[in-house]
């Protein structure tokens, strides 16, 4: 199974209390793409850089499996930086500097080979940008979309627009409440699921996920660690994970259950906890098939508590 994955391949400069990773890779479609390229070597990836961006990343995702056909280089064009320091509980940070770049007036273009992709991973940019990816898609099995509040103040129709023609939609707690108006969050995921997505995502950082489809609701925790150095990048990680071990579900099975989604997101989960361990993408970057097997065997082990009876008497 193929997927499709867009979002921004670009760098990142960022200060924590443990420390400033200098001018980084970073950007949504780098931490996604090398999630999902633990599961399918069948990647098309969509974005734009420019003259300033390192070729070996490039050649990497290549090695991976990853096509980027898609994927414009903008002659003479800097790359999209952004640049955010975190507070030291690590969960609020600050927006530095946001230099757009090469995102300006970028028209996605989807390469042949990209247009028959089976899954579709909309990463975080302009609504307006996604919709013109998923105009591109021929018949796609699963699109999921992530989005952030900045486009609920700035582009809320287009936004709902592009909500309204996916599957599976990620936003974290605070996300849902301002696109839904709704505090208690079951009650912002069936307002998220009547403007069209069957399965809702709602992260919760630190405290892991809860995911609702129909009358069903599962919460996966997160993986504890005992350091964070850096979670940018960790939502992205986690969505990739998600939809890469869907795609390879499929490939498997032939379809998508409720019990593929539940497991997708507790891959999603610790695939995420390997990103918040260094700086940039090379949490991610690094890890071996065993690394993330030896890990979601803990993570599983941790949600265990046995073939226990409720109690008598």
């Amino acid at each position: 199974m193929s997927v499709l994955t867009l979002g921004t391949v670009a760098f990142d400069t960022i200060q924590t209390p443990y420390g400033s990773s200098g001018k980084v890779v970073g950007g949504a479609a780098s931490y996604i793409a090398l999630a999902v390229s633990h599961f399918t070597q069948q990647q098309h990836v969509v974005s734009v850089i420019g003259d300033d961006f390192p070729q070996p990343f490039l050649a990497e995702l290549e090695r991976r499996g990853a096509s980027l056909d898609g994927l414009t280089r903008v002659p003479g064009g800097e790359s999209f930086h952004w640049s955010g320091s975190y507070h030291d509980d690590m969960v609020g940070r600050d927006t530095l500097a946001t230099d757009l770049n090469v995102l300006i007036g970028w028209e996605p273009k989807v390469a042949e080979s990209g247009k028959t992709a089976e899954f579709v991973m909309l990463g975080n940019l302009d609504p307006a940008v996604q919709g013109a990816v998923l105009d591109q898609i021929t018949s796609p099995k699963l699109v999921v979309l992530d989005t952030m509040n900045f486009w609920m103040d700035v582009a809320l129709e287009p936004l709902k627009k592009v909500i309204g023609r996916v599957d599976v939609l990620t936003v974290n707690d605070e996300e849902a409440r301002q696109l839904t108006g709704e505090h208690f969050l079951p009650k912002a995921a069936r307002a998220i699921q009547a403007m069209g997505p069957k399965t809702v995502v709602i992260k919760k950082g630190e405290h892991g996920a809860l995911m609702f489809q129909g009358d069903h609701t599962f919460f996966a925790p997160a993986y504890p660690l005992e350091k964070v150095t850096d979670p940018t990048g960790a939502g992205d990680t986690f969505a990739g994970g998600v939809v890469g071990y869907l795609a390879a579900q499929h490939k498997a099975h032939g379809e998508v259950t409720w019990d593929h989604m539940k497991q997708a997101v507790t891959v999603g989960s610790v695939m995420a906890s390997f990103t918040c361990e260094a700086f940039g993408t090379e949490g991610i970057a690094q890890l071996t098939a065993s690394d993330v097997k030896d890990r979601w065997s803990a993570y599983r082990a941790l949600t265990d508590c046995g073939n226990v009876a409720w109690p008598q008497g």
